[in-house]
């Protein structure tokens, strides 16, 4: 199935990308869906392209022999897997369908035939790549730096940002539910430690929860906590 050239033109990695060559890439890209639950790919697979989410949103994760670990969650636009185009290593992560999904997947041999003859796709590549990489250099930091209450305020703000919805008065319903267990897995922290933070919150009326969402009902008070 064709991919429309305006999904892609609003993803990170192809932002800015001449709509001419948005539109040529789109022809290399196959498209197909993934039910709830199911992998996109598996830590160890071979890295043979990069994908770009056009429905749906997906989970990354790390698997442990006990446990797994949520290390982001994507919503449509996202480009994910590009570091194969460049590395040639193995996934060093999964991607699972957090719910029924669509998924563009452009095969490696393809995209280096076609940016070849348009080094402009190389260096957008290049720009995506760089962005991660400062946007994992801010995690970091921010869990050397800042108090378990700044990195929950900066993951609900981050979720916002990829799934929130405008409920008036200044509130964001982040409208994809997340468990407290996975949540603490992106803080980083114990879960019982999580819950007492999201406790507090909401006993002084900084979040919400509405039919099972968080709401952030005062951004500024999170905001303040996320800053380094």
């Amino acid at each position: 199935m064709r991919v429309n050239p305006q999904v892609l033109s609003q993803s990170v990695a192809l932002d800015g990308l001449p709509e001419e060559l948005a539109e040529e890439l789109t022809k290399v890209a196959r498209t197909r869906p993934v039910k709830s639950g199911q992998s996109v790919f598996e830590a160890g697979d071979p890295g043979d392209g990069f994908y770009a989410l056009l429905e749906g949103s997906l989970r990354v994760i790390l698997r442990g022999e006990e446990h797994e670990q949520v290390l982001a969650l994507l919503s449509p636009g996202a480009i994910f897997g590009e570091m194969s185009l460049f590395d040639g290593e193995p996934r060093s992560a999964s991607v699972v369908a957090a719910k029924p999904s669509r998924v563009a997947f452009f095969d490696k041999s393809a995209v280096y035939r076609f940016a070849d003859d348009h080094p402009a796709v190389y260096r957008h590549m290049l720009a995506i790549v760089g962005k991660r990489l400062r946007a994992s250099n801010a995690s970091l930091a921010a869990r050397s730096l800042l108090p378990l209450s700044g990195r929950v305020a900066q993951t609900l703000l981050h979720l916002a940002d990829l799934f929130g919805k405008d409920v008036g008065q200044g509130r964001t319903l982040v409208h994809h539910k997340i468990s407290q267990a996975d949540l603490a897995a992106m803080v980083g922290a114990a879960r019982e430690n999580v819950s007492r933070v999201l406790n507090d919150w909401k006993r002084e009326g900084h979040i919400s929860r509405i039919s099972g969402y968080y709401c952030i009902e005062e951004a500024s008070v999170l905001r303040a906590l996320a800053t380094i």
